[in-house]
């Protein structure tokens, strides 16, 4: 773990609306997460989690307070900027995978390399690697109606880690899936952190999955009510 977060917030706080229809989804939020680290992101519906989520991916920006990104004051950034540093530092898988249908699995996980304008036959190497990485290298050029939910899950991952992001955004990865293949996720996202050194953050509602990550980070009523930092991978009690 580095001794300087990668990511630190200060009194975050985000209001939608404005007069008496506002409502005040984060009221303060200050939260450090280690490069390097697994962290999963808990709590109940409006608690606050995926606005802070959305915030930590450059999604949205908040009200007031302070989000450096090694260092740097992205709440400060304009919307160019802040696109510019999702493509190249962030990675996103999403419950719903989110692949393009009538479109290989190669060509899925190519399109944040067209996006930046690389070459093909770049492309097409870094993306076979990344497939590879997600053990879908033989599936290359299966379509997703072609491939079961955990595989298509897998394609999305390649997806998010062919551009080698710092940071992966996680948001309820095993939620469309059974629990066997719930834990294949999870063994291939841990895999992912421990030997790429990729930052994992994965908003979950299930304790099981968040078992598998390092710290868990509970909120609640637009704040964060807990950080437990006694989970430990290698530690947990895996259920099959």
């Amino acid at each position: 773990m580095a001794s300087e977060p990668i990511i630190r917030l200060r009194g975050v706080t985000k209001v939608y609306g404005t007069g008496p229809t506002a409502f005040q989804a984060l009221r303060g939020v200050d939260l450090d997460i280690e490069q390097g680290d697994f962290v999963a992101v808990m709590g109940p519906s409006g608690s606050g989690k995926s606005t802070t989520m959305n915030i930590l991916g450059c999604l949205d920006v908040p009200t007031e307070g302070e989000f450096l990104f090694r260092g740097h004051h992205i709440e400060r950034l304009d919307r160019d900027q802040r696109a510019l540093l999702r493509r190249k530092y962030l990675g996103f898988v999403f419950q719903g995978f989110n692949l393009l249908s009538r479109t290989s699995a190669l060509e899925n996980v190519e399109l944040p390399l067209l996006y930046r304008g690389e070459a093909r036959a770049a492309r097409r190497d870094q993306a076979m690697a990344a497939l590879d990485k997600v053990g879908l290298k033989d599936w290359w050029d299966h379509s997703p109606a072609e491939l079961s939910g955990g595989q298509q899950q897998r394609v999305a991952i390649a997806r998010a880690i062919v551009t080698h992001p710092d940071v992966l955004l996680a948001d309820e990865p095993t939620g469309n899936l059974d629990s066997e293949r719930s834990v294949e996720i999870m063994e291939l996202l841990t895999d992912l952190n421990q030997t790429s050194g990729i930052t994992v953050l994965m908003v979950t509602h299930e304790p099981d999955m968040a078992a598998f990550a390092r710290t868990i980070v509970n909120f609640k009523d637009g704040l964060v009510e807990s950080v437990d930092t006694r989970h430990r991978q290698g530690e947990r009690v895996r259920a099959h």
